[in-house]
């Protein structure tokens, strides 16, 4: 981590110029107020409400601008859906470093490092959490709110460091010579963490969606709620196995009625009604990054080089239509790929702004209580809520067509948790990194990699480890308490 804290002067500065220039010119429907008459710098960021906001607004910002093709946050499905069985590096394509993600062969010299990527945005939001928890001059309204949407972003970057690397450092200040030497702490007591921030950020946030002022609500979806809380909540329940706690709060979440299932075309436009949290396009294209890094443009081949792969494919059931919505086509010479079509528009600066880059959203929230309830035995009741998903990815309007059969409430336990894992790789595929993640945390990877593994490269052999991506050297010479992940 101590590439991290030698960055810090200049990722200081960066982050409140990126800050406030969006703030004030970008991003309108996120902002929507004027800014300050007097002069911003480091040391009175937080001494008024527009410029506060402003620091937390950069870093949702830095989160939509990132490629998603990047070692960024927003990277983590691409890169993770190339680790698992989802993703095919296209025909030919030979970066060295995204083809190790793919054969499974990263080592600790693998340039692409997420690991320093999200503590700097880590270091960012103590920062913020820091300042504004100090300052005497906020609304307290609005620091209240910035407390909790700090604590939220806290917990989001460590939901992902856990289930990328294992036991990790807990950041919780910017003191670089505390950070420095901290060890990893074990998995358990980052999960405690993410919980106990999540529960405050729950508690602190705004149940409506607030523009840029903190202080009036907004349709656009685009800042967390106290709904995005209990979200990434039920499903840190989930990943730890509470089942009666992953039940509570996504039933909060599927009772109110501020969200419902959108149609299979309206997913991931902006605000739409499924959506818990989104990121609004800050660059020059109207659309998302998601839509840029998916969508095969024959332009720019080596921009989009992965494809959906051949097994997931065939996961999809005949009569789900999420595999003819969700799912495009190219040939490329005499082979023809699926790629990714959930978001429609990519680079093309002539079509409005249409979709928003989906982060959570109401879907997964049935798939947690389906998940929960089962596992609890209340069996039933969770195939009720898998079928919901089911029922939507069916066109009943066609009796021509096949249709997506609804699963019958009587499975086997064991049956109904296989109905969840099919479930959730069909709806939630390229997002995100559910995928890998569930293999990890459901026990099941080793026996899905072993038989992937071979399909990826001749004579590939999966290793366990491989599971956890390794630290790069870097970090390990620079930071004295670090230890590597094992076989690495």
């Amino acid at each position: 981590m101590k590439t991290m804290g030698k960055n810090i002067n200049f990722y200081s500065v960066q982050i409140i110029l990126v800050s406030v220039i969006v703030f004030f010119t970008g991003c309108k429907k996120l902002v929507e107020v004027e800014g300050p008459s007097t002069s911003v710098n480091s040391a009175n960021i937080y001494e008024n409400d527009v410029t506060a906001t402003s620091a937390l607004t950069g870093i949702y910002t830095l989160l939509s601008a990132s490629s998603v093709s990047s070692e960024s946050l927003t990277g983590i499905g691409y890169y993770t859906g190339l680790s698992s069985d989802e993703l095919q590096l296209l025909s030919g394509y030979g970066n060295p470093v995204i083809n190790t993600y793919y054969t499974n062969s990263l080592d600790s010299r693998t340039p692409y490092d997420f690991w320093n990527r999200i503590y700097n945005q880590l270091y960012y939001v103590n920062a913020a959490l820091e300042g504004i928890g100090h300052s005497n001059t906020l609304t307290p309204k609005v620091k209240q709110q910035l407390i909790g949407e700090g604590k939220f972003m806290r917990a989001f970057c460590f939901f992902y460091l856990v289930n990328l690397y294992g036991d990790v450092p807990l950041t919780l200040s910017t003191n670089y010579k505390v950070n420095i030497v901290l060890p990893r702490s074990q998995q358990p007591l980052v999960w405690k963490q993410i919980i106990e921030d999540l529960k405050d950020a729950e508690v602190l946030l705004n149940a409506d969606f607030l523009d840029g002022s903190l202080l009036k609500t907004t349709n656009e979806r685009v800042r967390p709620t106290k709904w995005a809380a209990k979200a990434l909540l039920a499903r840190a329940y989930l990943y730890t196995k509470d089942w009666k706690m992953a039940e509570e709060e996504s039933t909060q979440l599927l009772n109110n009625p501020l969200f419902i299932l959108s149609p299979l075309t309206e997913v991931f436009n902006k605000n739409n009604h499924e959506a818990i949290w989104q990121l609004q396009p800050v660059v020059g294209y109207p659309n998302t990054m998601d839509g840029i890094a998916f969508i095969y443009n024959p332009n720019y081949p080596d921009r989009t080089p992965v494809a959906l792969s051949e097994g997931l494919i065939k996961a999809f059931e005949p009569g789900d239509i999420r595999k003819n919505l969700w799912v495009n086509t190219v040939k490329i010479e005499d082979d023809i790929y699926s790629f990714p079509y959930k978001y429609k528009y990519g680079s093309d600066i002539s079509v409005p702004s249409i979709e928003y880059s989906t982060v959570l959203r109401l879907a997964e929230q049935y798939l947690i209580r389906a998940e929960a309830r089962i596992q609890q035995n209340e069996i039933a009741d969770g195939i009720d809520d898998l079928n919901r998903i089911r029922i939507r990815a069916t066109d009943l309007t066609d009796a021509i067509i096949d249709q997506l059969k609804p699963l019958a409430g009587n499975l086997s336990k064991g049956d109904a948790l296989i109905a969840v894992e099919h479930e959730r790789r069909v709806e939630l595929f390229s997002e995100w990194g559910h995928r890998w993640f569930d293999l990890k945390r459901t026990s099941r990877i080793d026996e899905v990699m072993s038989k992937v593994a071979p399909l990826k490269v001749v004579n590939g052999n999966w290793k366990s480890n491989q599971q956890w991506y390794p630290i790069y050297y870097v970090e390990l010479q620079q930071a004295p308490n670090l230890v590597q992940n094992e076989g690495y």
